[in-house]
């Protein structure tokens, strides 16, 4: 018996590319539906993220002309994060298996066929994964590895190259319901739960229309969510620079009391400036790091809700 697929596509002002990404996902599922790979009853489900522009218009014009649409209205913008789980929590008593992906037409839609032939091999997740850079600037493609890099070397278990293009099955979402924190970072998250993985190589494409929701400074933000979400070592190395610091502090308080004591006591603004400077640099940098971590207590103690969903069109 064929199982049921949902895909999950999170949107944030995607009016241009709404049209032809239903058009390509109808063709792949019903092709998939034809060669007895999934079920009929295998839907698409747009998660419409508070868009400014007529996106939701848009998603309830689709759905009220091809019945494999469906759409989720949250009741504002919570972030690409948030959206996506609430795409996967809301179908997942629906569908035996979900894959999220992106609403540009970027995410490869033919490598949806072996994500779902490596689930009836017993895989409960599968990750797609970057095969090539191709499309990306050299600086997004130095940044984007260096991130990943940087979270390895921190000691989070993270797919390298994997953004948010995967297949979960229902057992594996029924668990990723019970992590209750608020600030998402669901590449650090799913890797957690276990269970038999499996990974997709896919090429990227370009961006079928619009404009990217990821500029830098939402790409920093993201990275800063992901370290300090999943990784207390930039604390750690703060406690490192501070012993390190007052260690050399030791080793010059004892080289000028020697030459105190030689009476070649030299007199140098350059030399106070620069230890002021330097610590004062180290302490900031400190207060910043510890403030990001209890920032992240402070809202996960709130236990707000991540998401609301103010309507689903089934």
């Amino acid at each position: 018996m064929q199982e049921i697929l949902y895909l999950v596509i999170p949107c944030y002002n995607e009016q241009e590319v709404l049209h032809e990404t239903e058009k390509q996902l109808t063709m792949k599922i019903n092709s998939m539906i034809d060669r007895g790979l999934i079920s009929n009853q295998s839907k698409i489900v747009f998660v419409n993220d508070g868009s400014k522009d007529r996106t939701w218009d848009i998603i309830q014009q689709l759905h009220d002309q091809n019945p494999l649409v469906q759409g989720i209205n949250l009741s504002r913008n919570k972030g690409h994060q948030n959206a996506l789980l609430a795409g996967l929590m809301t179908v997942k008593e629906h569908a035996d298996m979900v894959i999220s992906l992106d609403a540009d037409l970027q995410d490869d839609i033919d490598a949806i066929d072996r994500f779902v032939e490596k689930y009836y091999e017993g895989n409960d997740v599968v990750y797609g994964v970057r095969s090539v850079r191709k499309t990306d600037t050299f600086f997004k493609k130095f940044t984007a590895q260096g991130f990943y890099k940087v979270m390895k070397g921190l000691g989070v278990d993270i797919v390298y190259n994997h953004a948010d293009y995967r297949l979960m099955s229902k057992r594996a979402l029924d668990e990723l319901e019970h992590f209750k924190e608020v600030n998402l970072f669901l590449r650090g998250i799913v890797p957690l739960i276990g269970f038999q993985s499996a990974v997709v190589p896919y090429e990227r494409h370009e961006r079928f229309a619009g404009e990217s929701k990821y500029p830098l400074k939402k790409m920093l933000s993201f990275a800063m969510d992901g370290i300090t979400s999943f990784s207390v070592k930039p604390i750690r190395m703060v406690t490192a620079a501070g012993v390190l610091i007052f260690s050399i502090s030791i080793l010059m308080l004892i080289y000028f009391l020697v030459l105190h004591l030689l009476h070649h006591t030299v007199a140098g603004w350059t030399t106070i400036v620069i230890s002021v400077w330097a610590i004062g640099g180290l302490q900031l940098l400190a207060t910043g790091i510890i403030g990001e971590y209890i920032g992240k207590i402070y809202m996960e103690t709130k236990e707000r809700p991540k998401f609301i969903v103010e309507r689903y069109l089934k």
